[in-house]
């Protein structure tokens, strides 16, 4: 069996390769990889559509992509173009998961959830002829054996960071959040003898874990950072807010080599955090207590800040571009509130009928960073235009050279400091590199190939 892996990139503009900034090693297809039962006859091949142009006429049995909303139209294009050649695609991953009927249009079978316990399944019935429309997880399957295939990215070239996962979704409801859908308020964590190992063998001077919220199960993560304090490894991840009030916490990731977080903020309004469902953000003192907890504890940070919410308005920006410079945070992303499907808040404006395209993540019209509702206190262009504004003052050179002069945390010695301004000045060069960028490929004009579900020929029809 030969079996072709995909990573669909976000899109592409008409004669231009992909934005190649912050090409990391993508972790799904790796995953993917890992779970396919294998015999002497298996072949796998991986394309990233970021870095690399797809071999669509080279000889394979079956395609397999994980989808993201961003990456939706693009992965439709791709599947089109196998699907002309005779070639059969699956494909899952959140957006998949979130928008099933959508995803059955292009691919001939799709996975509904975590492909652990069940993507051994899928290739078995494909190898025996019996390969099902749906398949469908029904529980949070164990992450015990969990072992990513990293040999599918030799030769590729990306940055120097090894990607592990130590667990796997979020306790917390956030309105506007994916993964509290996908995973049902839940998460799931590894055996820790497991990540030990697989860290030992990725030997990468950076460690990300991609955990969605490293500190969701506290008790867990705290047994797993004291299980990393020998390996002397530098390690990045994202945790809940609420962590930084936990004093053994802190002390725990400071000493298993913790060189920062990842934290949403999210809004400085306590109004809008009652609506997003992340009150807790305020909790024993708010941000201020927390930041002052973080920064004893030499915590770099990535903030996100997200603009749009109903109690947002014309004066919200500044309040906190000031509040990030201040803080003199490492790294902010300031985004526009964006409703992905299967969430309570797309939901919401649905009901309240301010969506303003049908589906959003396919609309011809929708480009990278367009605001896609009716915002209460501001127009639609408004919150996307103060977003671009806030990134710009934010990555200008004089707020880069003042964050720097943060030595207690940011640049404890010329290392450190030159680090901060060239990751500074790589989110600086991307603020118009994302500006109105195109989901999908702008210069594929060929007619989508949709999959015949009701024939067990291989012709397929254009549409």
């Amino acid at each position: 069996m030969r079996l072709t892996l995909v990573h669909p990139c976000v899109g592409r503009r008409r004669g231009q390769s992909y934005i190649r900034t912050w090409q990391m090693e993508p972790l799904a297809p790796a995953t993917l990889a890992g779970l396919t039962p294998r015999d002497r006859d298996t072949q796998i091949r991986f394309y990233d559509d970021r870095t690399e142009a797809i071999a669509f006429d080279e000889p394979t049995d079956v395609v397999a992509m994980s989808v993201e909303t961003y990456t939706a139209k693009r992965s439709h294009q791709i599947a089109s173009e196998f699907r002309r050649r005779g070639v059969p695609v699956i494909m899952g991953g959140f957006h998949r998961t979130l928008v099933p009927d959508e995803a059955s249009e292009y691919a001939e079978s799709i996975v509904i959830g975590e492909a652990e316990g069940l993507w051994p399944k899928v290739i078995d019935d494909f190898r025996n002829g019996r390969l099902q429309t749906v398949y469908r997880q029904p529980q949070r399957p164990s992450l015990s054996g969990l072992r990513p295939d990293r040999s599918i990215f030799a030769g590729k070239r990306y940055l120097p960071v090894g990607l592990v996962e130590a667990g796997r979704g979020c306790h917390f409801r956030c309105e506007f959040c994916a993964i509290q859908t996908y995973f049902a308020n839940t998460q799931t964590r590894r055996p820790v003898d497991e990540i030990i190992d697989e860290i030992r063998r990725v030997k990468k001077p950076l460690i990300f874990f991609v955990d969605d919220n490293i500190t969701s199960n506290m008790d867990q993560a705290k047994e797993f950072f004291r299980a990393l304090i020998p390996l002397k490894v530098r390690w990045v991840s994202q945790a809940s807010i609420n962590a930084a009030h936990d004093e053994e916490f802190l002390r725990l990731i400071k000493a298993s080599g913790c060189q920062g977080l990842l934290i949403g903020f999210e809004t400085l309004n306590p109004e809008n955090l009652r609506k997003m469902r992340k009150t807790f953000n305020m909790m024993a003192g708010g941000y201020e207590k927390a930041l002052a907890n973080l920064k004893r504890h030499e915590i770099r940070l990535y903030v996100t800040f997200i603009l749009g919410y109903d109690e947002d308005n014309g004066d919200t920006l500044e309040e906190t571009l000031a509040f990030a410079e201040r803080h003199k945070f490492y790294i902010v992303a300031f985004n526009h509130l964006t409703p992905f499907p299967g969430t309570p808040l797309y939901d919401r404006l649905q009901r309240e009928g301010r969506l303003l395209y049908d589906r959003w993540w396919l609309d011809p019209d929708y480009r990278y960073g367009m605001v896609p509702f009716a915002p209460r206190g501001m127009t639609a262009d408004e919150v996307k235009q103060r977003c671009i504004e806030a990134r710009q003052r934010f990555y200008g050179i004089r707020s880069i050279f003042k964050r720097s002069l943060d030595f207690k945390v940011n640049s404890r010695n010329w290392c450190m400091w030159s680090h901060l301004f060239s990751i500074n000045l790589l989110f600086r060069a991307e603020v118009l590199q994302r500006k109105d960028f195109p989901l999908g490929d702008e210069s594929y004009d060929a007619p989508l190939v949709k999959a015949d579900h009701g024939s067990d020929s291989r012709i397929r029809r254009a549409v």
